[in-house]
C-alpha cells in the first residue's frame, strides 16, 4: 500500500483531528522477531520523541499454562485447549455458551467479532461496552466511528472483504477482522480483571489462528497485555514491531482513549503508518 496521502485520506485524517505530518524516506524495518521479543524501530520518520510513558497502574495478565486436551469447556465451564481445534461456527457457539467467569451473568449477549475472516489486518480491542453488548458487535458508538474513520483513511473497512461464509463480496476497501480480548461486557463498563482476560484468551488465540492475518493492531492496554504478556505501558511499547504466534503486532491507543486525549491522535496515526509499512513487508 502506498503511503502517499490522497484527498480521501486527508479528509479522514481531518475527521480524526490529526494535523498531518509525513515521514521521510524510510529504511527497511527488521523482520518481526520470534518469541514475542520486541524490535526497536530505527525509522527516523516514525520514531517518537518525548513519548509519554505514564505511571498509571496496569494489572498484569497472568501467564497461562497449557491445558490438557479435551472439550472446548471443562466441567467448571472454563475454556480448554480443545478450543484450538474449533472451526468458525463451533467457535462462535462455544463463545455464546461460555459460562467460564462471572461476566456471563450480566451480559445481554456475547460479542464475538466482525469483519473479513480472511483479512490481512486484524484489530484487537479490550472488552465490550454497553452498546457493544446490546448490538453484539465490537467497536460501536463514538469509539467505533473513530475506528472506522481511522481504518477508512488507510483503505480498510469492517464491511468489506468476505462475508461470514468466506465468499468475496464487492470491491473497494479491503477487509479487516475486529475482535475484543474479552467477549462479555464487564459490569458498568469497568476494566476487565486479569482472570477474565486470561479466561477469554483461548477464544482470541483461535480467532487469530483462523484469520491468519499479516498484521495485528492491538488497541488499548488490556489488548496489549493479553497479546504480548507484558505489564509495560503502551507508551513504552509503541513504535516497535512485536510478535504474537508469528504475526507482527503494532501497539496503539484505544479509540475511546483518543476521544478523551485528542493530542494522542497524531501518535495513533504514526502507529497506523508503521502498521501499513509492516503489513506491506509481510506480504
Amino acid at each position: 500500500m502506498s503511503l502517499d496521502l490522497d484527498a480521501r485520506q486527508r479528509a479522514m485524517l481531518a475527521e480524526m483531528g490529526v494535523q498531518v505530518w509525513w515521514p521521510q524516506a524510510q529504511e527497511a524495518l527488521p523482520a518481526a522477531p520470534e518469541n514475542r521479543a520486541a524490535t526497536d524501530l530505527s525509522t527516523p520518520g516514525l520514531a517518537q520523541k518525548s513519548m509519554k510513558t505514564g505511571a498509571e497502574p496496569r494489572p498484569a495478565v497472568p501467564l497461562r499454562k497449557a491445558e490438557p486436551s479435551g472439550s472446548p469447556q471443562s466441567a467448571s465451564g472454563a475454556p480448554r485447549s480443545g478450543v484450538g481445534a474449533l472451526d468458525w461456527p463451533a467457535l462462535r457457539e462455544a463463545v455464546a455458551a461460555c459460562q467460564a467467569c462471572t461476566l456471563c451473568q450480566g451480559r445481554t449477549q456475547t460479542v464475538f467479532g466482525v469483519g473479513d475472516r480472511q483479512a490481512d489486518w486484524m484489530v484487537v480491542g479490550e472488552a465490550p461496552g454497553e452498546q457493544e453488548d446490546l448490538q453484539g458487535e465490537p467497536f460501536v458508538g463514538p469509539s467505533g466511528q473513530l475506528l472506522d474513520n481511522m481504518l477508512k483513511a488507510i483503505g480498510l473497512s469492517r464491511h468489506a472483504g468476505a462475508d461470514s461464509e468466506g465468499a468475496a463480496v464487492g470491491e473497494g476497501p479491503r477487509g479487516v477482522y475486529i475482535a475484543n480480548v474479552v467477549k462479555c461486557r464487564p459490569p458498568g463498563n469497568r476494566n476487565p480483571q486479569p482472570d477474565e482476560v486470561a479466561t477469554c484468551d483461548p477464544y482470541l488465540a483461535r480467532q487469530v489462528a483462523l484469520v491468519r492475518p499479516k498484521i495485528i493492531l492491538a488497541m488499548g492496554r488490556f489488548a496489549v497485555q493479553s497479546l504480548l504478556q507484558t505489564p509495560e505501558p503502551i507508551g513504552k511499547l509503541r513504535g516497535r514491531v512485536h510478535d504474537y504466534q508469528g504475526v507482527p503486532v503494532i501497539v496503539t491507543y484505544h479509540p475511546a482513549s483518543l476521544l478523551r486525549n485528542l493530542p494522542e491522535k497524531a501518535k495513533a496515526w504514526a502507529d497506523l503508518c508503521l502498521a501499513m509499512d509492516v503489513a506491506e513487508r509481510s506480504g
